[in-house]
Formats: C-alpha cells, structure tokens, sequence
C-alpha cells in the first residue's frame, strides 16, 4: 500500500472511530496522534531506505510537534489511533498490529536488560490505557486490553484484559479469572497506590504480630 492511500486510510478510520471529530480536515489538521503516525510514516520509509539521521530528524521533529515520539525504525501497522496521545513513546523494535488503539502517556519500551528485540509484539485491536507501560520484548496477543496505569512485564494472551501493577490478567475470552473490575473504563480499575499501601499495611500488621509473640 502506498505511503499516502495509507495516510488517507487511517484519517478516515480516526474520524470513524472518534466521535469527537467533526470533519476530516479536523482530523488531519489538528489529532496530534494522527499528525505523529503521518511522520511516522515519513520516516519509516527513510529509515528502510538507509537515509538514519533524516528519519531521525522527522522522528524528533514529530516528539516537538506533537509530544509523541516513534522510533522511525518501529514497525506500526494500519489503522492504529493515538488518542490524545501526550507522553507516548514507542521503542526501536516495538511492533504495533492494525487498529490498535493508545491512548496519552503509554510507553512500549524496554527494560534495559535485553539486547536485539528489546521492545513488546503489540497484535491486532489491541487497546493500550492511559499511563500504561509495557516493557519488554514479548507479546500482547490480539484484541487484548491494557487498563490504564497497568505495568505490563509478560506476555498477554489474545483475548485478555490485564490491570494492576504489576499487571495480571483478570478476563480471558470474556472468562472472569479474577475478583476484579475488568471493564476498561480508565475509571473503576484497582488503584495501584492503594493496593501497595494496603500490601504494606498487612506487612506491618504481620511484623507486629511476630514481635508479640516473641
């Protein structure tokens, strides 16, 4: 597929997808998450080709614009929608399926530990929360979803909703495996804050009891 039918493609799936937007124009012009996969693409293509500080050059100049940063060399596939999409950074070796969608503040970033593959295997119609971090290089199978805030360290099945930090898998193939809210409405998910407080507070509470007894 070409670079531009590609472009016109995702514009139209975004402002399908996003009932906020009013027009196509709106939705080229001024969704930085759309800007930044447009320049993406641009650089991509220049990476491919050899031309390094280029691509580089448009990936920094896409970070400036629009505060989402793609590595040229990462691998993104269509119809993906970066909403908001404020703080996203997408490593040199992420890949991302088609229409995936990611919201402000996700990293798909690596853990400093592993060499070559260092980034996650994204599938297809993923969902990705805000402020969600998934690191490492395994996958996040197919119509997966990532609540907002979670810390992904290990791979997800297809089908899966994952919450916490760090996370862990709370539904399967619209199977509950888990007490937990598992609808991702960036709202009623487990406070990760919470959840280390009370873990902490029960680590107390069992320390007290051992120097009682003693």
């Amino acid at each position: 597929m070409g670079i531009f039918k590609s472009i016109r493609e995702e514009i139209n799936l975004v402002f399908e997808r996003d009932p906020a937007a009013r027009s196509r124009a709106q939705v080229f012009f001024l969704y930085p998450g759309v800007r930044a996969i447009i320049m993406y693409r641009f650089a991509h293509k220049l990476h491919n080709k050899g031309h390094y500080f280029l691509a580089d050059w448009i990936s920094k100049r896409a970070r400036k614009k629009t505060g989402i940063e793609i590595h040229p060399a990462a691998t993104i596939g269509q119809g993906v929608f970066i909403d908001h999409g404020m703080g996203v950074v997408i490593g040199e070796t992420a890949v991302v399926g088609d229409n995936c969608t990611i919201y402000q503040g996700v990293t798909l970033g690596g853990t400093g530990k592993d060499k070559g593959k260092r980034h996650p295997t994204i599938g297809n119609n993923v969902t990705i929360g805000c402020g969600a971090k998934v690191l490492g290089p395994f996958s996040v199978g197919d119509n997966s979803k990532i609540a907002a805030n979670a810390v992904v360290l290990n791979e997800i099945p297809a089908n899966s909703t994952c919450v916490g930090v760090p996370a862990h898998i709370v539904k399967r193939d619209n199977i509950k495996v888990a007490d937990a809210k598992v609808d991702l409405d960036q709202i009623h998910i487990p406070d990760p804050v919470s959840m280390e407080l009370c873990r902490m507070r029960v680590e107390l509470e069992k320390l007290k009891k051992e120097r009682t007894e003693e």
